[in-house]
């Protein structure tokens, strides 16, 4: 269902607490028609604490990991039902790796499920800013569209100053996509309400019959930004378009006064904006015992007895959401009493 976005005809207010409940942990996809753009708008909130709660992060890793997710949810939007979308970051620095996992709804209706969790050294951690954390290394978009689908994935540099301009480049350069985002976050200190991560943005996304690089090849490998892939007409519509984008306040990016409907239309009200049903969004883990039960069937019981505890068990702790699993080594591997039947 789409709608085109109309313009208020009495002064903005700001949103009521059920508005804000009702916009908080979604994504709303919109068009623009005037300029044949499409984009995102993402607000999280309770998603967002669920995943930064199972750790204990420095400020800067729980930085990149809100980043991530958040870059997370808009690019996930698109994901089909019960595919799932991964992003990952691999690099030399301190920050050795941030993962993430966007799984789409199961059915119509139903909210996606987002997961998210960093590796580092904290030796290693300074007081620079949050993505001087991260050296070197490459950016990654991986899908999953299910059994009998070959995983499709991309991989670029890390590059642009932060994990949005990695982002931007992944687009350019592995799908000729001219995209841009404008991302908030942080911590919100909202008089009468406990201090929490909010986090908020905007994706912009030439539409893809908009690009005239889409199916060239070539080039000179150097990691390409969106600029490079807009010409003429669209070149003018690009620029405008991220104009405008570029008067957006972070206020309003994360909320919790001004509705997504009508920040679109603050920004873009010459641009015909349109929008589509809103995707709700939670913070959800996949991990069960008999997923590390299958993960463990393919040792023998020699190899399980070396995983083995000094308890004579076998632990397992999901590095996502923290749930910590204790069997009974007799009951795991392929050689485990009861393993043709599963149990």
């Amino acid at each position: 269902m789409d709608a085109v976005c109309q313009a208020p005809k009495a002064k903005e207010t700001p949103m009521t607490l059920g508005q804000q409940i009702a916009w908080d942990d979604t994504v709303l996809p919109f068009q623009l028609d005037a300029s044949d753009m499409r984009g995102r708008v993402a607000r999280l909130d309770g998603a967002l604490n669920g995943i930064l709660k199972q750790h204990d992060y420095p400020p800067q890793v729980e930085a990149l990991v809100a980043e991530m997710a958040l870059l997370t949810a808009l690019i996930g939007q698109t994901v089909k039902l019960r595919w799932k979308l991964q992003l990952q970051v691999q690099s030399k620095g301190a920050v050795r790796m941030i993962a993430t996992d966007y799984y789409g709804p199961e059915e119509d209706g139903q909210p996606a499920r987002i997961r998210a969790y960093a590796s580092y050294d904290a030796d290693r951690l300074t007081d620079g800013p949050a993505f001087d954390q991260v050296g070197e290394g490459y950016f990654a978009i991986m899908i999953d569209q299910g059994k009998g689908m070959t995983p499709y994935q991309g991989i670029t540099p890390l590059a642009g100053g932060s994990l949005a301009g990695c982002a931007e480049a992944y687009f350019a350069q592995s799908e000729q996509l001219p995209t841009r985002f404008s991302l908030s976050f942080g911590r919100s200190t909202e008089e009468g309400v406990d201090e929490h991560w909010r986090a908020g943005g905007v994706m912009l996304q030439h539409m893809p019959k908009a690009s005239p690089f889409v199916a060239q090849g070539g080039g000179t490998g150097e990691v390409l930004q969106a600029a490079d892939l807009v010409q003429g007409d669209q070149e003018e519509n690009w620029n405008r378009v991220n104009i405008l984008l570029d008067t957006v306040e972070d206020i309003e990016l994360v909320g919790p006064s001004v509705a997504p409907a009508d920040l679109l239309l603050r920004l873009f009200s010459q641009e015909e904006p349109r929008v589509y049903d809103a995707q709700p969004v939670r913070f959800g883990c996949t991990c069960s015992e008999d997923r590390v039960r299958q993960s463990l069937s393919i040792y023998s019981a020699r190899d399980i007895e070396t995983m083995t505890t000094d308890e004579g068990r076998v632990t397992a702790d999901c590095q996502f959401c923290g749930a910590h699993y204790d069997l009974d080594p007799a009951t795991v591997g392929f050689d485990a009493a009861g393993a043709e039947d599963g149990a």
